[in-house]
């Protein structure tokens, strides 16, 4: 080996010791909080864990060449926000450019919106997985990935429910482990996760297992008040403080004292009301709108999002500063398609929220083959349309035993004697009316809560009804 080759090597492991010194408790032990585990759980443990396969990131040029940074769990955050696993110093590099998650064993890169993009082996990607050897550029920083020999331990809860939450996979077991750790503090929380996958009930679990149990929890949607009276609701106002406010009022936060607010959807809130929620959170006190006194609060706030925070940093839609002070435990919930060991237990719940578990057409519904069926769907409204759709078969009792494929809307078969333009269009048409009545009977008729669980907004959704006579 040559004199500067070993002067190098040295060098990296001296870097690799120090990194393990100087990352604070908060940055070492982040990547715990977030769970999106896929691999055998150790029964054999007396405190039972699950298996990741770790990762060393180490950086090949750039400013921050040289540095390293070994996994603590199954994904790391590259960028240049305090908060990323690896911090770099590359101005080139977005505050969170991209975010690598060891899922089944493999790892997936994934760019968040970076303002650069993300280039594995020079290959501009969205997502890519990686090797041993895969080298990421990132600016002018260059990361090679490679896998470790260990793995990575994530400790599992022993129960297989949290709450009003039940699951028994290891994805669940996971979440469970982090809440309950979260529960007996009065840290903010973010439960990020895709529609239905059960985020208010996972904030009401954290409410209902903390010292804050006896306290109001209360609910803000963020996305569903018009942004013209999300202020007040949050803050409240003073007698004469607008057109219409003919008395004073408590917001939220004042009305929440002593026990939980969950803030529903918070990557919609406004731009100009997050600097007046950030002060809200570090100062712990509000001011009414109208008045000129700052009022103390005693609340503990969880938020929760659809949307990928990360990816709204980058863009410039959400704070970065705020953004750092609601995520202090951030948490994942997994969809429903990454944990479908977990429906017979679920319909088990669900049945029983209903109070129709002893009825006897729910038999049907407890059926091996029905449960088979029911794991071979994606659903991809989660756990909502789990229940949507049980709470369907047990009305429409002729549905119970078909197959859930043959439950959803017809589509138009493709008629190849048709140009191809007018074929594809018959087929777009019939799949948007089957699409729209069934997105309604599952909201009851509600146009605005359809809208918003189709992710379209409400007068587009409203002329799509029209386009097809459903208004």
């Amino acid at each position: 080996m040559s004199p500067e080759a070993r002067t190098r090597s040295e060098r990296v492991r001296r870097n690799s010791a120090e990194s393990s010194l100087l990352i604070p408790n908060a940055r070492r032990t982040r990547s715990n909080f977030e769970c999106d585990v896929y691999t055998e759980s150790l029964t054999s443990d007396p405190h039972e864990h699950a298996l990741v396969r770790s990762f060393r990131l180490l950086v090949l040029s750039g400013p921050d060449a040289d540095a390293v940074y070994r996994s603590t769990g199954d994904r790391a955050v590259i960028g240049t926000h305090a908060s990323a696993d690896l911090l770099l110093q590359d101005r080139t590099a977005s505050r969170f450019h991209c975010e690598i998650a060891v899922m089944d064993g493999r790892a997936v890169a994934r760019d968040l919106g970076s303002l650069n993009g993300t280039r594995i082996n020079h290959v501009p990607v969205v997502q890519a997985y990686l090797r041993s050897g895969s080298l990421l550029s990132l600016g002018h920083t260059q990361i090679r990935f490679d896998f470790g020999h260990a793995k990575v331990k994530i400790p599992l809860s022993s129960d297989q429910r949290f709450g009003l939450m039940v699951g028994r996979s290891s994805a669940m077991r996971a979440v469970f482990a982090v809440l309950q750790r979260a529960a007996q503090s009065d840290a903010t929380v973010l439960l990020e996760g895709e529609t239905g996958t059960g985020k208010e009930i996972a904030a009401e679990s954290i409410h209902r297992e903390s010292a804050r149990c006896d306290g109001p929890f209360l609910v803000v949607d963020c996305g569903a008040i018009s942004p013209d009276l999300i202020e007040s609701e949050l803050f409240g106002h003073e007698r004469g403080a607008f057109t219409g406010a003919v008395s004073a009022r408590r917001g939220a936060f004042e009305a929440a004292s002593g026990g939980t607010l969950f803030l529903d959807e918070i990557g919609e809130l406004r731009p100009d009301l997050q600097p007046r929620l950030l002060r809200a959170l570090e100062r712990r006190e509000i001011k009414r709108i109208g008045s000129n006194d700052y009022v103390p609060i005693d609340v503990r706030v969880v938020a929760a999002t659809n949307r990928n925070l990360k990816s709204e940093v980058n863009a410039g839609r959400f704070r970065s500063d705020l953004y750092y002070r609601i995520a202090v435990i951030p948490v994942r919930l997994p969809p429903l398609r990454e944990r479908p060991e977990d429906l017979p237990l679920l319909v088990e719940h669900i049945l029983s929220n209903l109070g129709m578990q002893d009825r006897p057409e729910v038999a049907a519904l407890r059926s091996d083959a029905f449960l088979a069926d029911l794991q071979r769907n994606p659903f991809p409204g989660n756990v909502r349309e789990v229940r949507n759709y049980l709470e369907r078969c047990l009305v429409l009792r002729e549905q119970v035993l078909r197959p859930l494929e043959q439950a959803q809307a017809p589509v138009d078969p493709v008629d190849s004697h048709l140009p191809f333009k007018i074929a594809r269009d018959r087929c777009l048409r019939s799949f948007e009316r089957g699409y729209l009545e069934d997105i309604l009977r599952r909201h009851k008729d509600n146009a605005s809560a359809a809208a918003r669980a189709a992710g379209l907004d409400r007068m587009y959704f409203y002329r799509l009804l029209w386009r097809n006579s459903l208004r």
